[in-house]
């Protein structure tokens, strides 16, 4: 594969789970939104701050800087705090993808060629990028997952629905 074609493949994954997560979002109501599934666990809301917060340091001046940012507070990204409300995260969350999508963009075939850091680690560009698309992954799934359980009845697939996988294959036209 080429590298352009490799760049703008990694661009579209990116995009994917984005559209994953906020479809997902798009079918629960505010309590949901910051529902704890458990004492331990995170809310639908956490991991977008998480998300957020990790995308604003890794992809602000990507090949120049580490990417854990000196102003990045991980720990906070765990807390939720009065200023949280969905409006806010949800701002934030679109902010971030935003400077994603502007990094990724600007990523020329060169740039594939060098070496970036995350934590004081060195990392080749191509390694950098699946690192962090399968940390969004493991999150968008997590996301996902929560918001279908929540949603209960009223949940509308993200995907071929169980028992429809012959219907698709005769029609694909049809679920887009």
């Amino acid at each position: 594969m080429n590298a352009d074609k490799y760049l703008h493949n990694i661009y579209q994954e990116y995009m994917r789970l984005k559209q994953l997560s906020d479809r997902a979002l798009a079918q629960i109501d505010d309590e949901a939104f910051f529902r704890q599934t458990d004492p331990q666990g995170n809310s639908m809301a956490i991991l977008i701050k998480h998300i957020a917060g990790n995308m604003r340091s890794r992809w602000r001046d990507f090949l120049t800087s580490d990417g854990e940012k000196p102003d990045r507070q991980r720990e906070r990204e765990f807390m939720l705090e009065e200023m949280d409300t969905r409006a806010h995260l949800m701002a934030r969350w679109e902010a971030s993808w935003n400077i994603l999508r502007n990094t990724l963009t600007s990523l020329q075939a060169a740039d594939l060629e060098k070496e970036i850091t995350i934590r004081g680690e060195s990392h080749a560009v191509p390694e950098a990028l699946h690192r962090q698309l399968t940390h969004y992954a493991y999150h968008t799934g997590q996301i996902v997952q929560m918001a279908r359980s929540q949603a209960g009845d009223q949940w509308q697939s993200l995907s071929i629905p169980k028992g429809q996988s012959e219907q698709f294959n005769k029609n694909p036209q049809s679920y887009l």
